[in-house]
Parts: C-alpha cells; sequence; structure tokens
C-alpha cells in the first residue's frame, strides 16, 4: 500500500519532473557533446567523427527527452517502475539466505545460483579482458602519448578504477540485486528525484552495456585482419571482410549464452585460466625471443609521442582511454549477482579483485611489450596493428606471432560471451522494475533454459544493427564502442555522488565496509577521475 501511495504520488507529479529534466537539459546537452567528441578524436582522429559526435549527443537527447515525458506520464511504466523503486527504498539489510534477502527487494528469485567464487571471479575478468584489450588497443595510445602514457595512463585508471570498484563493493554488499547502480540510487536518493536519478541512471547503465558487447567482436575481428595482413601483405582488407568476422564473434557468444548457460559457470573457469595461462607464457616467449635486444628503461617508462595536432597535455588525456577501456565493466558482478550463493559477502571480494588482477597483469604486459617492441614508429604505423607487429618484432616469425595471438584471440571470445551474459542481464533486472519499453516481454525468464531469452535477443540484435552501422561509417560505429566508457562511468558516479552528498550514512549494516577515512578519500578520486575521464 505504501509503494502504491507513492508511486501515484510521482506518476501525477510527473509532469514538475519533466519540468526539471528540461530545465537540466543544457547541462546534460554540453556534456555529453564535450565527453563524446573527446572520444572521438582519441579513437579517429579525423575531424568528421567529431561532427558525427556532436549529431550523435543531439539525437540521444532528443530520444531521451520523450521517452522521459512517455515514462512520466503513462501509468503503465512509471506505475510499475516507481512501485517496483520504492519497494527498494524499504528493504532493510538481511543476512543468510540470498532468496529471501532478494525477496525483501522486492524481486522473486527465477535465476539459477550455479556459480562459485572462482567461476564468477572468470567471469568478471573475461569482462575486463585487461591484458589482451590493453594491447589490442594499443593503437588509441601509443600516438596519443606514447610509451609514457601506456604505462603510467594504465597505473592511473588502475588506482582511480580501484577506488571505484572499492566504492561500489560496498552497495553491492548492502543490496545484491542485478539491478546495480539504479536500484541503490533509488535507495539512497531524496523521496522527490527517486524516479529521475534512478531512471536516468538505469539508462546509462544499459547503454553503456549494449556499446560495450560491440567491443569483443570488433577487437576479435580486427587481430583476424591483423593476421591476414601479416602474413600476405598484399592483401586489401574490404570493411565487410571485418564485417562478417564481427557477426560470428557475436553469434558464438549468443549460442553459449542461450543454449549452453548451465555449462556457462564452467566456461568462465575456464577463461580465467586460458587468460593467465597466456600472459604468463606470451611474456616469457617475447622476452626470451627479444633477448638481449630490448629497448631501453627511459624508453619503455619515459618516451612522449603525440601524433594528434593537439597540446601535449591533451593528448596524454586521450590516450588515458585505453586504460578506461581495459578496466571498464567491472560492475558485470553486480548484474550477474543472483546467479551466485552468498551474493553480499562474496561479491564485493570479487569487484575489487577483478580490477585488481586486470591492473596488474596488465600493467606487466604491457611494460614487457614495449621493451620487445621495437621501432615504435614501425608499431604505429603497421597495416597489422601494433599488437601483431609487436609479436612479428619480437619473435621474428609470422609463424610464432600467430601461435601467440592464439591467446588473445580466444579471450576476446570469452569476453564477447560474458559481456553479452552480462548486457542480458542488465536489460532483464532494468524490464524487472519497469524502466524499459515493453518490460514484460524482456524480463521474462525462459521456463527450460533458464535464462532471460528475450532479453539476450534485443542485445544481439543491437549489436548486429551496430555492426550494419560500421558497414556505412567506421566513425560512427567507434563512437557507439567509446561511448560505452562514458556511460559506464556516469551509471558509476551517480550512487557514490548521492551518498557522498548525504554524508556517506545512507548504507545499512553489510558484511563489506569501506574505513571512514578510505571511503571519503576512495569516493573523492571516484568524482575526480570521472569528471577528467568525461
Amino acid at each position: 500500500m505504501i509503494g502504491k501511495g507513492r508511486a501515484g504520488e510521482h506518476v501525477r507529479g510527473g509532469k514538475n519532473t519533466v519540468g526539471w529534466l528540461v530545465t537540466l537539459v543544457p547541462f546534460f546537452s554540453e556534456f555529453r557533446l564535450f565527453s563524446f567528441v573527446c572520444l572521438a578524436v582519441s579513437l579517429n582522429y579525423f575531424f568528421n567523427a567529431a561532427l558525427f559526435f556532436f549529431f550523435f549527443s543531439v539525437l540521444c537527447l532528443a530520444l531521451l527527452l520523450p521517452l522521459f515525458t512517455v515514462f512520466a506520464a503513462t501509468p503503465t511504466i512509471s506505475g510499475c517502475f516507481l512501485q517496483s523503486i520504492f519497494k527498494m527504498s524499504t528493504t532493510k539489510d538481511l543476512r543468510g539466505d540470498d532468496d529471501v534477502q532478494l525477496a525483501a527487494m522486492g524481486h522473486k528469485a527465477e535465476l539459477n545460483r550455479n556459480f562459485s567464487m572462482l567461476s564468477m571471479l572468470g567471469l568478471a575478468f573475461a569482462i575486463l579482458n585487461s591484458w589482451t584489450a590493453l594491447s589490442a588497443s594499443l593503437s588509441l595510445s601509443l600516438p596519443s602519448g606514447g610509451c609514457a602514457s601506456v604505462v603510467w595512463g594504465l597505473i592511473t585508471a588502475g588506482v582511480c578504477n580501484l577506488c571505484m570498484a572499492c566504492s561500489l563493493a560496498e552497495f553491492l554488499s548492502a543490496y545484491p540485486t542485478a539491478g546495480g547502480q539504479y536500484h541503490w540510487v533509488a535507495v539512497i536518493s531524496w523521496k522527490d528525484w527517486i524516479p529521475i536519478l534512478s531512471w536516468i541512471t538505469g539508462w546509462a547503465n544499459v547503454s553503456g552495456w549494449l556499446a560495450l558487447t560491440a567491443t569483443g567482436g570488433l577487437l576479435g575481428s580486427e587481430l583476424i585482419m591483423g593476421i591476414i595482413s601479416l602474413m600476405h601483405p598484399e592483401f586489401e582488407p574490404q570493411r565487410w571482410h571485418q564485417f562478417l568476422l564481427y557477426i560470428g564473434y557475436n553469434i558464438v557468444a549468443f549460442i553459449i549464452n542461450s543454449l549452453m548457460n548451465s555449462v556457462l559457470p564452467k566456461v568462465t573457469k575456464g577463461a580465467f585460466i586460458w587468460s593467465l595461462s597466456g600472459f604468463a607464457i606470451i611474456s616469457i616467449t617475447v622476452l626470451a625471443c627479444s633477448s638481449p635486444n630490448y629497448n631501453s628503461g627511459k624508453f619503455v617508462f619515459g618516451d612522449f609521442i603525440n601524433q594528434t595536432n593537439w597540446p601535449d597535455g591533451v593528448a596524454w588525456l586521450l590516450g588515458l582511454l585505453q586504460g578506461g577501456l581495459g578496466l571498464t565493466g567491472f560492475d558485470g558482478v553486480a548484474h550477474m549477482i543472483e546467479e551466485i550463493p552468498n551474493a553480499s559477502s562474496t561479491g564485493p571480494k570479487i569487484m575489487i579483485g577483478c580490477v585488481g588482477i586486470g591492473t596488474v597483469t596488465g600493467s606487466i604486459f604491457l611494460v614487457v611489450l614495449l621493451f620487445v617492441a621495437g621501432n615504435i614508429e614501425d608499431v604505429i604505423e603497421s597495416a597489422a596493428t601494433p599488437l601483431v607487429q609487436i609479436f612479428k618484432n619480437a619473435t621474428g616469425s609470422n609463424a610464432g606471432s600467430i601461435c601467440l595471438l592464439m591467446f588473445p584471440l580466444v579471450c576476446i571470445l570469452f569476453a564477447a560471451t560474458t559481456i553479452m551474459a552480462t548486457s542480458s542481464r542488465m536489460i532483464y533486472a532494468f524490464a524487472r522494475d519497469g524502466g524499459l519499453p515493453a518490460s514484460p516481454f524482456f524480463s521474462q525468464v525462459h521456463p527450460k533454459l533458464k535464462v532471460p531469452l528475450n532479453a539476450l535477443y534485443l542485445t544481439i540484435s543491437l549489436v548486429i544493427i551496430f555492426g550494419c552501422i560500421f558497414l556505412g561509417s567506421s566513425s560512427a560505429f567507434n563512437a557507439i564502442v567509446s561511448s560505452s566508457v562514458v556511460m559506464l562511468d556516469i551509471s558509476y558516479v551517480m550512487p557514490i555522488a548521492i551518498n557522498c552528498i548525504r554524508g556517506r550514512n545512507m548504507l545499512p549494516e553489510r558484511h563489506f565496509v569501506l574505513p571512514k577515512l578510505f571511503g571519503w578519500v576512495a569516493n573523492m578520486v571516484c568524482q575526480t577521475s570521472n569528471s577528467e575521464a568525461s
């Protein structure tokens, strides 16, 4: 009765809420425009990409306003969403049975808890895919700061993301639900601001994960095209070649998620072991093959390159995008949390652990690659991608390079699978709370497969549409992919910022609690790093 009363009150006040949103339009428009332009420059270095971001951000804003108007004015959508949100806000912390705790948050357990701590850690680490993603995206940071940007940019991103993971781990321990950030925002926000803040957070999170899903096929197809270029220098790659490889990666990921959900925990365990094994084998092999012809320590830790036509400081900041891309997505643990036992105590450990492991392995691997890279100008200009060229320089053999590339290629397939799984759970959770159009349809769980199959259909459909956009404009596609970092960062910072504004005392008793001083420091680092990244 209380939830319905409050929901009705906010439905009647929908016009006022929309009025506040319209008032904030200039701020959000300018913020998103700046964010997208910065990302476009770092990925493409062409003015047409920046121009696309302008139209893309305006289009997003134009779409969001009518959607929010419908959301606020339609009882079916807003009533369901707000009623569920207010159930969240009255929830108390419960220890013990996971399903009882989930029921207290207003939801019925529909997914099997078949992940162990190791398998969930494997899933989280596969999503970050740090050493693979960082090495495969060297083309972002090498021209934008060179080795200094690669090494110190990753360390900077690692510290900031660790602070962010620790901050969000407190929320996950208190409220272990697949909704994640928008749920937490609803619990701790001011009563009048609950609808708009939680809804914006939810949409930012859904959008970020959908865009992130496209990265697996993108990186995998680029590496395969690089291998072909390495073996056949006369080969002229066409955009549709990469499109077919991109679709193949995502179809395999969809089949694993839809038809093999029962073995997904075993897949993620294998992904964790494969990734760490590949990290060790590749590092040892390239160091042994290159000995004693290494680049100097001064070069690896201090060489600065700027080929962006921007001032050096701006170029270095643009190079930070690589570190952000390689360490983003750690909230995947939250969206899969309803599939692991002892969620409130195990989830925070996994969230922090995957970022820590990703930062350490990524830093070591990038330093190793820079020591054996050879002529860095040849690496940057290579048609076979920087990673393939470094392997060729280190081993002196095409066959050896291709053998080593099997590790990142399989890692990227694991990443595509786990990111798609997490994206579908995020869509399912948000639809379960009435936050999406056609929410009852997308919140359904298949009775036999025990997966949100309709949410998976939506994910794969949008990923294919993104690929079709790539056929027409790679700049437009890169804009969509790069927006994942910004959108996810927005969803990360929202609950942290609100909790800080309200004195960091809005969370109930929980298993994981940051020390008071460290909690404030970590939260402040999150705010600073998010504003700089944006």
